[in-house]
């Protein structure tokens, strides 16, 4: 079994469903339900890693508070390697307030807390357990990634970039070794100032994130369009599949994780692509954040079943 290394974000979830986002000055009363769940895209993406049946080491940062302790419970319970989560004695556990509407857009805010103090040492550490590859995303301080990403290369080991959240001022051109970067529609215009919004507009962004990251891959997530894989030579958009969408929420997370646990099986990128586009497909028809993450055999089910060569 191959061995995946998360160092990412881990934060308790407020879910609010709702018909509508209220207007600004506007109170709504609601008829929609609330929860509080497991989230943040490093979790979600470790949740994801370990149903879809890939050995997970999860380094992260949680606070010492109630939040903290049933995170790490849920995590256990999955099966993810918990033994290189950090305990903050200070800055709280993440929160992430989520609001989804009916037709299962999001919004989303983030309070990074004990994401924001987690260390080299944390993660120096964590790479102990000789991981098959690294996957990070930017919920976590710059510097976190970028000590990652030059562990990884001087390791000799694949480093995946789930680019988001994305902003104008990350230094992409620090990171080192990376084997595939994927942005989702938003963070690609953020990073390019192009919105990938056909085929030859998806061309210019990968080939644009290809020549600032020096990545071997760039996978753009596409949302109800699929994803387009660029290979430096040549590029393609595969499409998702039909389904009713309940919620959005994890399935970015959901898709990546997929992408990489294919792609370390050795699969054809292009195949690895078709197979992450069922996984998130089937995350989308279903409500929550890490809830919605299929198994292995359940995207491998799907994928048969609609005939995914």
């Amino acid at each position: 079994m191959k061995k995946v290394l998360v160092v990412s974000s881990a934060n308790m979830d407020f879910v609010q469903r709702m018909h509508r986002v209220p207007q600004r000055g506007e109170t709504v009363t609601e008829s929609m339900d609330y929860a509080y769940v497991p989230g943040g895209k490093g979790a979600n993406s470790a949740v994801a890693f370990a149903r879809l049946g890939t050995d997970c080491v999860f380094c992260t940062c949680l606070g010492d508070d109630e939040n903290g302790r049933v995170l790490r419970g849920l995590y256990e319970k999955e099966g993810i390697d918990t033994s290189h989560i950090a305990v903050s004695p200070t800055a709280p556990t993440g929160l992430a307030s989520i609001l989804v509407e009916e037709d299962g857009s999001n919004r989303i805010i983030v309070y990074p807390g004990a994401n924001s103090v987690i260390t080299e040492a944390d993660i120096r550490a964590a790479f102990e357990c000789r991981p098959d590859a690294v996957y990070v995303q930017l919920e976590i301080p710059d510097k976190a990634v970028v000590f990652a990403s030059a562990l990884a290369h001087e390791r000799g080991i694949p480093f995946v970039v789930d680019a988001g959240p994305a902003r104008t001022d990350f230094p992409l051109k620090e990171l080192a070794g990376v084997c595939i970067f994927s942005p989702n529609e938003t963070e690609t215009k953020v990073f390019t100032g192009i919105a990938p919004v056909d085929e030859s507009s998806r061309r210019a962004a990968a080939e644009t994130l290809y020549r600032m990251v020096k990545t071997e891959y760039v996978v753009l997530k596409l949302g109800g369009a699929g994803a387009y894989l660029f290979d430096g030579m040549r590029g393609m958009t595969l499409p998702s599949y039909p389904i009713e969408v309940k919620d959005t929420t994890a399935a970015g997370d959901t898709f990546t994780a997929a992408l990489v646990r294919f792609y370390l099986d050795g699969e054809p990128m292009e195949r690895a692509v078709r197979l992450a586009n069922c996984a998130a497909t089937i995350a989308v028809s279903r409500p929550g954040a890490s809830a919605s993450i299929p198994t292995l055999e359940e995207t491998l089910a799907f994928a048969h079943k609609i005939g995914v060569g």
